[in-house]
């Protein structure tokens, strides 16, 4: 088995709490401490009194080489196990497994047990691997309380598909040991100031929704927040890009070490970003821009009448295409929201537009779409597509920049 060390993850002196719960799964910490160890890491076991009844705290503690915390205090001599200073300690807070009981307490702000203030005092990232039976898995309680936790920035390794403690098979085990290691390495991996790797580079997002005037009081929309371009447009700039956000209305702060530029319609966004894509290396089109917009705006208000309004709309120009057609050597990222035949339409759209890949999300996925702080997306280029799991808008910005990156300085 190769070690996170081998897989380029040195985790010498990095401080990882593991927190262990009342799950069959629990045998699965004593291989996830022994991996972090020999990567180099200190690492701290907390354990729910329960999680004793699956492994024993004197596994842990010889694994670990540290005392194993169950209790707020030690009833012998009245040490004080402080929630407080172990999340001070952590750089990574690991709660492998993860229960549905202790995902919903999470959720929900119990503290009724040294694990879960610890959680509430942690200020480092959190990262929780879940393990239950498939029904507990997949009921709306648990499904909930997982998009929850993912909308305040907690990782989720999702849980692999096999046969399960109570005879069943299905989407419930705990991820292997090595995946859950290999992801704390990667997140551990990203210094607190990200490497400079895009310096240099121009990047121009598009986001938010476009407004088309019918009267100087009505106007045609769609439901966007601009949180997901906004979050691009933050990631990149935090890796040294020169970032440009032409930006719809929004209630958004703009990311730090951005330009912004305001825009309304459609036709400005398109004339704001084109001319902006002249001196750009690339551009994410995240923006929800209208099709069509009214063929004239009324200059005072309409009244209401007796009878039907009829509104006559025209195509606004296509800004995508219209990039595509400019981009040269240049890269293009698109986005797709769809709510049927989801995968077809973005690969049209993808070849239609010249993008060099498109990010697709589905309404039909729970936690993902408009306004929310999650997102369910595939990455689909033209060798093929990666499906990622629920994640917070922050950390799917992550995933796209990261393709991105690669793009750009390969």
């Amino acid at each position: 088995m190769t070690s996170p060390t081998a897989a380029g993850h040195d985790l010498a002196g990095r401080h990882i709490l593991l927190g262990i719960t009342g799950s069959i799964a629990a045998y699965k910490a004593a291989m996830l401490c022994r991996l972090w160890k020999t990567a180099g890491a200190e690492v701290q076991v907390v354990m729910t009194p329960l999680a004793k009844q699956f492994i024993t705290p004197l596994t842990m503690a010889t694994l670990s080489k540290r005392p194993i915390l169950v209790e707020f205090f030690d009833p012998e001599n009245g040490a004080w196990n402080s929630h407080v200073s172990l999340g001070e300690w952590a750089d990574c807070y690991v709660i492998a497994p993860a229960t549905a009981n202790t995902l919903a307490k999470m959720a929900t702000g119990v503290a009724d047990n040294l694990l879960l203030t610890t959680y509430l005092s942690a200020r480092c990232p959190v990262v929780v691997a879940p393990a239950m039976d498939l029904d507990m898995y997949a009921h709306e309680a648990t499904q909930q309380n997982l998009r929850t936790l993912a909308a305040r920035g907690v990782r989720i390794v999702e849980p692999g598909e096999g046969e399960l403690a109570s005879g069943l098979s299905g989407k419930g085990r705990m991820a292997e040991p090595q995946q859950i290691a290999e992801y704390v390495g990667r997140l551990l991996g990203e210094t607190d100031e990200k490497k400079k790797t895009l310096a240099g580079k121009r990047m121009i997002v598009t986001a938010g929704a476009t407004i088309e005037a019918i009267d100087p009081v009505r106007f045609i929309s769609n439901h966007s927040s601009g949180k997901m371009g906004y979050a691009i447009a933050g990631e990149l700039a935090a890796r040294g890009a020169e970032v440009t956000l032409v930006s719809g209305r929004t209630a958004l702060p703009t990311p730090p070490g951005v330009e912004r530029v305001d825009v309304l319609s459609a036709a400005e966004m398109y004339e704001a970003t084109v001319k902006a894509f002249d001196r750009a290396d690339g551009a994410v089109m995240c923006a929800a821009v209208a099709d069509y917009t009214p063929e004239s705006a009324s200059e005072t208000k309409l009244k209401k009448g007796d009878g039907e309004l009829f509104i006559r709309l025209r195509r606004t120009q296509d800004i995508a295409a219209e990039l595509g057609a400019r981009k040269g050597g240049r890269l293009l990222v698109g986005f797709a929201l769809e709510t049927n035949d989801e995968k077809a339409h973005a690969q049209s759209k993808l070849r239609r537009k010249n993008f060099d890949f498109i990010v697709l999300n589905s309404l039909r996925d729970a936690g993902a779409g408009f306004r929310g702080d999650t997102n369910k997306v595939t990455l689909i280029d033209h060798a093929g597509s990666e499906e990622l799991p629920l994640m917070s808008k922050r950390e799917v910005a992550e995933r796209i920049v990261d393709r991105i990156e690669g793009l750009l300085t390969r």
